[in-house]
């Protein structure tokens, strides 16, 4: 079984802080926390069926270390998409970019990650990447009750509990994290990890345009709370103008 992937270099939360300027941070990155699950789940089906671990990012010449850490994880091989211009990309471009990659790598019958990134939330990477590849995909999913070459059964988690899905391979699945629980890296993996080769694909070879899908016209923080408004009087007309103010505001 070779299985594909998909990690995300995001911002450490620890130092993202609230600021009038509303930048992402430039420093203290680490991988996806999500696609960390995802990356022990092809782990340990690599290691019950055999095959391989790829690991596929995207970025600027620093997204390296988020592959790097995969590697020392244990995932047998890695592949940056790399373009000068990749600092920040929107889903949708990024996922046009992954589905190509995996299809150049071939002989991919599985790719993985985690529900969502940390920095932008929007949980578009699976469902993106199957839409370009024309697989299966299935979200959100806690557990693999069996994989085998052909199919995978899977349990897809939803509002209400979860649904049991049969599904074809090849096929893309982002998984929660209550899925697994992640290894650390050992020190023979850290070490390997140093010296272990990053295949590089670049956005030209792709065949990738410089633009967009969604365009970022700018961050801002979210504006200051109005202050609130204090009723006094006795008890019955502090009734009344709380009634009164809530129709005021349509909201009775």
């Amino acid at each position: 079984m070779n299985i594909a992937v998909l990690v995300k270099q995001t911002p450490q939360v620890s130092e993202v802080t609230i600021s009038d300027k509303a930048e992402w941070p430039e420093s203290g990155t680490i991988i996806n926390p999500f696609d960390e699950y995802a990356i022990e789940e092809g782990l340990r089906i690599r290691e019950k069926l055999g095959g391989k671990v790829v690991a596929l990012s995207y970025g600027i010449d620093k997204a390296e270390s988020a592959l790097r850490d995969a590697l020392a994880l244990g995932v047998d091989e890695a592949v940056l998409i790399t373009d000068q211009s990749y600092s920040y990309l929107d889903p949708q471009r990024a996922a046009l970019g992954l589905s190509k990659a995996i299809a150049r790598l071939g002989d991919i019958q599985m790719v993985l990650t985690g529900k969502q990134a940390t920095d932008d939330d929007s949980a578009l990477m699976a469902p993106s990447v199957a839409a370009y590849l024309d697989w299966p995909q299935v979200g959100f999913i806690k557990k693999f009750e069996s994989v085998t070459p052909d199919k995978i059964i899977c349990y897809r988690t939803t509002d209400y509990g979860y649904d049991k899905v049969e599904v074809p391979l090849p096929a893309v699945f982002s998984v929660v994290k209550e899925i697994n629980e992640p290894r650390l890296p050992s020190l023979k993996g850290k070490m390997k990890a140093k010296k272990a080769p990053i295949a590089r694909m670049t956005a030209a070879e792709l065949r990738l345009n410089n633009g967009g899908f969604v365009i970022q016209k700018g961050i801002s923080s979210p504006p200051s709370r109005p202050s609130g408004e204090i009723l006094s009087g006795e008890k019955g007309e502090i009734i009344d103008k709380l009634i009164a103010r809530l129709k005021e505001n349509q909201i009775l």
